[in-house]
């Protein structure tokens, strides 16, 4: 099995031992983004609407540049610190994405990567 790095200026930096996402077997693996503005590194400014937001803009920046969208999505994840605000990820996921809408887990976790309060990955079929 081969694999393939993908990699965008339109989505944040890798900030650790990772790749944007992988591209293998029918595949595409997003990994996890937080609500950072890709030109800056720093947290968007804004309520948790607004993080959200930016996070699924990154996801989706990553998704297009795999050459694909993510109404290519098959599964999603989303980390939340506070289960309270997954509302608001409903709301926020129905301009990203059509139906049928991929499978998702919503996991309320301690603590995310710079403190956000929010993170979500995604896998796509391609």
């Amino acid at each position: 099995m081969s694999k393939k790095a993908i990699h965008t200026d339109n989505a944040p930096a890798a900030i650790g031992t990772y790749s944007q996402a992988i591209e293998a077997a029918g595949l595409v693996f997003l990994s996890g983004q937080i609500p950072l503005v890709p030109a800056t590194m720093e947290i968007v400014d804004g309520d948790f609407e607004v993080r959200a937001r930016q996070v699924f803009e990154n996801l989706q920046a990553v998704a297009e540049a795999a050459g694909s969208n993510l109404n290519n999505a098959v599964k999603i994840t989303v980390f939340l610190t506070d289960l309270t605000n997954f509302a608001m990820v409903n709301s926020v996921m129905e301009d990203f994405f059509e139906r049928p809408l991929p499978a998702r887990a919503a996991v309320g976790v301690a603590s995310l990567p710079k403190g956000v309060d929010i993170e979500a990955d995604a896998i796509l079929a391609i």
